[in-house]
């Protein structure tokens, strides 16, 4: 019986860009990322998110409160993202960069976030980011994984 971890595929450009962003935003200040979120994220962390998650565009239209028909336009026009979307993206970016501590590789990490949790009432980690109440009980439940804490 093998003891190793399960094998994920390869990271894609879009996605290793989206951990790259993902760890720009958590070394920022509160003050750095609250004029972020203001101005709005630029467009291109649409197709990233996407592809570090693998998506689907239902999945993509909860998670940043936006259609994908207006999530498409703003990729073409180059549009920043609305700040609704630029905050649950910086709360994402925070918690898939803890995750990865946790984790230590990309892959895995986006495994985790993808994958129903008990601890979360049987969601996604990656579904609870779409709320601050729901970030910090991901962030309690990496928590729990590293101090051996019960959730």
């Amino acid at each position: 019986m093998s003891t190793r971890a399960p094998s994920h595929p390869p990271i894609s450009e879009s996605s290793a860009e989206f951990w790259l962003l993902a760890h720009q935003v958590s070394k920022r200040t509160e003050n750095e990322r609250l004029n972020n979120i203001r101005s709005g994220f630029a467009p291109g962390w649409i197709r990233s998110v996407r592809e570090a998650f693998r998506l689907s565009n239902e999945q993509l239209e909860a998670l940043l409160n936006a259609s994908i028909s207006t999530l498409e336009r703003r990729q073409r026009q180059q549009q920043p993202l609305d700040q609704v979307a630029s905050e649950r993206l910086d709360r994402l970016a925070l918690l898939a960069t803890q995750a990865m501590e946790v984790f230590e590789t990309p892959e895995r990490a986006s495994h985790w976030m993808m994958t129903i949790n008990a601890a979360l009432d049987d969601e996604r980690p990656l579904r609870r980011c779409e709320t601050e109440i729901g970030g910090r009980q991901v962030h309690r439940a990496l928590a729990a994984i590293v101090y051996g804490g019960v959730m």
